[in-house]
């Protein structure tokens, strides 16, 4: 069968070539450019605790990656602490001011350019992914049994794929041959960055300013560490003003670090910009074999949101799909469900940071609409930087195509059907204790049974302990792949419960005790149903359409 054509070697492109791969899957990498990515230290990423375990999984780690995990959110308004919130294992409750409770993971923070050249340095080592540099595409033709497109330049050639998925940004060329619309809002926010290395009161720790009480700093000023003692710095400005010049840039990062040290620290300026944010959601995420991921699907950042994280969901949501497909075959509603689980979830993301800017921006209506004033105010800005509520928090995909109906023998867990599973310790099926995260991605359903006292289990006898040889049947008859795995304790689960999860870590069903009919039809309902099962049309009816003619771009 062909490779998979990724269009696009930024963070989602790279993600995506290398998921596939993980799954057994070839990809053709096009990359526009020539393979180099300029050092930008003022663009920065933040990783939330399921996206940094995916690029973990994908093998680029510390030191490949220099990343920091922030201690502690900060927030201030005037000369006043508002909250503080210790983050991770290290949260530290600081200095004063009103203190929440621990628990929130800690995000991760890095510059883009670092984590796209950990990103390609993987791929560089993976022998099931072909980067082909200077590579733009110009037209992309569809069939039933695959998609050919060709790329211009000196070495202009066609490419034949199984599938395309766009990863080619916010001007997509994918986009525009698939002639898909991507309707939005322009210069929701607006931006001052400057990226710096000085010492802050606050090692370690993220800081929001509200208000500050010196000439330049404006409605709000953040403060967020990376490695290496730089800090990046964002100053909110209206979203269409002025030009701000260097010297103006300059002026207002002397005088932002003299309010927080008392007098201007020694600081290296290392690089800035302007960054205008805008809200943009393609209205079909896919095209018979054409998908899009990334910038290219959605735009989003403001009130702390963030696109590249969501790229990289973007990325694990649809590859363990196309392996499935590329393997085995799939029906169109498995195929269907990453517009499905993915646009809703993005259209949720930028719904509520639309509804809370005229809050959060709008000033007059703030004491009537949030309740506790600058505290509630917080609360919703906090909530998008540290992956929190409807702005920041990982999605559940309940309302799911692929989402089984409730059976009697449900018993339901900790976790909502359709909501990412908790990360606990689980018993391989080689006897060796790993983390349940560990085990994603590698184009598997997981079949957990929680059995307290595995612990104590002799290792070469527990898969004949119990009921594991009839657990251990039921996941062979599976119409899928699927593998065992054994945890002593998961929350809200009883002794011999058996969660089904997906290779994308969100949970499907739980049942009491093993239920070999039930765990079939669920994870017969996981996969789409058998091939030829069909959608609800919305990428597979255009197929035949688009096959009869050949999209280019002069």
């Amino acid at each position: 069968m062909d490779p998979v054509i990724v269009v696009g070697a930024g963070p989602v492109g790279l993600t995506l070539a290398l998921s596939l791969a993980a799954q057994g899957v070839p990809s053709v990498l096009l990359d526009e450019g020539p393979g180099k990515d300029e050092p930008r230290p003022a663009r920065t990423v933040v990783l939330r605790e399921d996206t940094a375990a995916l690029v973990e999984r994908l093998g680029v780690r510390p030191p490949g990656i220099p990343a920091l995990r922030w201690t502690g959110w900060r927030s201030m308004r005037r000369r006043q602490v508002v909250r503080e919130v210790p983050l991770g294992d290290d949260g530290d409750e600081g200095d004063g001011g009103e203190h929440d409770g621990g628990g929130l993971p800690a995000p991760v923070h890095l510059a883009q350019h670092v984590l796209t050249r950990g990103l390609r340095a993987a791929v560089a080592a993976q022998p099931l992914v072909r980067m082909v540099p200077l590579s733009r595409i110009d037209t992309l033709e569809q069939d039933p049994g695959g998609v050919t497109v060709h790329t211009k330049g000196a070495d202009a050639t066609w490419w034949r794929g199984s599938y395309l998925v766009g990863c080619d940004g916010a001007r997509s060329t994918v986009r525009k041959l698939l002639e898909i619309r991507f309707p939005g809002r322009t210069a929701v926010e607006r931006h001052a960055v400057a990226a710096l290395r000085a010492e802050l009161p606050w090692p370690g720790q993220a800081v929001l300013h509200r208000q500050p009480p010196w000439r330049s700093g404006g409605d709000e000023v953040s403060a967020r560490p990376l490695p290496g003692g730089v800090w990046r710095l964002d100053w909110l400005l209206p979203p269409r003003g002025d030009l701000v010049t260097p010297d103006a840039l300059v002026a207002r990062t002397r005088e932002t670090l003299a309010g927080w040290c008392g007098e201007t620290p020694p600081y290296e300026l290392l690089d800035t910009g302007v960054y205008t944010l805008h809200h943009r959601l393609a209205l079909r995420w896919r095209v018979g074999r054409a998908f899009l991921a990334g910038d290219a699907a959605h735009l989003m950042g403001a009130l702390g949101t963030q696109g590249v994280d969501e790229g990289l969901r973007d990325a694990e949501n649809l590859a363990w799909k196309l392996a499935l497909a590329w393997h085995h075959g799939a029906s169109e509603v498995l195929l269907d469900s990453y517009q499905a689980e993915r646009r809703a979830a993005v259209a949720g993301r930028l719904r509520a940071a639309d509804q809370s800017l005229p809050i959060l921006r709008g000033g007059g209506g703030l004491r009537s609409l949030v309740s506790g004033g600058a505290r509630g105010h917080d609360a919703l800005l906090a909530d998008g930087h540290l992956g929190c509520g409807p702005l920041g928090a990982p999605p559940s995909y309940t309302h799911s195509p692929l989402a089984p109906q409730h059976a009697q023998a449900h018993s339901p867990v900790g976790t909502p059907s359709g909501a990412p599973v908790a990360d606990v310790r689980v018993t391989a099926p080689d006897g060796t204790t790993v983390r349940l995260r560990d085990r994603l991605g590698l184009g598997r359903l997981l079949v957990v049974l929680v059995a307290p006292g595995t612990g104590v289990w002799d290792r070469r006898h527990w898969m004949t302990a119990g009921v594991m040889p009839r657990l251990a049947d039921a996941v062979r008859a599976l119409p899928v792949p699927g593998e065992i795995l054994v945890a002593e304790s998961y929350p809200g689960a009883v002794a011999h419960t058996v969660l089904l999860v997906r290779p994308d870590g969100h949970l499907v069903t739980s049942f009491a005790g093993v239920r070999p009919a039930e765990l079939f039809a669920a994870a017969d309902v996981t996969r789409g149903g058998p091939e030829g099962a069909r959608g609800d049309g919305e990428g597979s009816a255009r197929t035949s359409a688009r096959s009869s003619r050949t999209a280019t771009i002069n």
